[in-house]
């Protein structure tokens, strides 16, 4: 095994495992900590996976925005909702949570399906790829051109993103503050 397999190995359980203690915890404070880990761990997968671009894209925007805007949301909200949040039902299956579940057994049938019945070496789009060698290399300018594209034909989606999350900031600028009398 190479140290690129043991080091894949590694990130992806550290991802998995970071995840499942998010999603099943009940202190909101170890969770929100937890997911910093979940998304270093993802941010290796994207340097193995030779997406350096993307793996800090993932550090600077997740961890570095919209984490630490949870974080700070969570700590700026009141006594009083953090206690209501704790005093809700804890049971694990109720008929509130039945769409959910529903939905969540329906994502792990069609995911179960499609790993046990497809061939991913038979794949018109990867045997198309071998032949070609079209391959990603370190030294190739993918940065430069996703910069490009970025900038040319996805800019519309782009600044759209970008009026999201100056919304989701606003928004919770103002949550945090309604509590006050402002």
């Amino acid at each position: 095994m190479s140290l690129a397999q043991v080091l894949f190995y590694l990130m992806a359980f550290i991802a998995i495992a970071s995840a499942v203690f998010v999603a099943g915890t009940k202190n909101l404070v170890r969770s929100i900590f937890m997911f910093f880990i979940t998304l270093f761990a993802l941010a290796g997968l994207y340097v193995l996976a030779l997406a350096d671009f993307v793996a800090i894209t993932q550090i600077v925007i997740y961890v570095g925005g919209i984490l630490v805007l949870i974080l700070f949301a969570f700590m700026l909200s009141g006594k009083e909702t953090l206690n209501a949040m704790g005093a809700q039902k804890k049971k694990f299956i109720s008929i509130n949570k039945l769409p959910a579940m529903l939905l969540a057994g329906l994502f792990l049938i069609v995911l179960l399906n499609m790993i046990f019945k497809v061939d991913a070496n038979n794949l018109e789009w990867i045997k198309r790829s071998v032949e070609t060698k079209n391959m990603i290399l370190p030294n190739s300018s993918m940065t430069e051109n996703i910069g490009i594209n970025l900038m040319t034909k996805y800019l519309l989606p782009f600044e759209a993103i970008s009026v999201l999350l100056m919304v989701a900031l606003i928004g919770s600028a103002h949550l945090s503050r309604r509590g006050r009398g402002i």
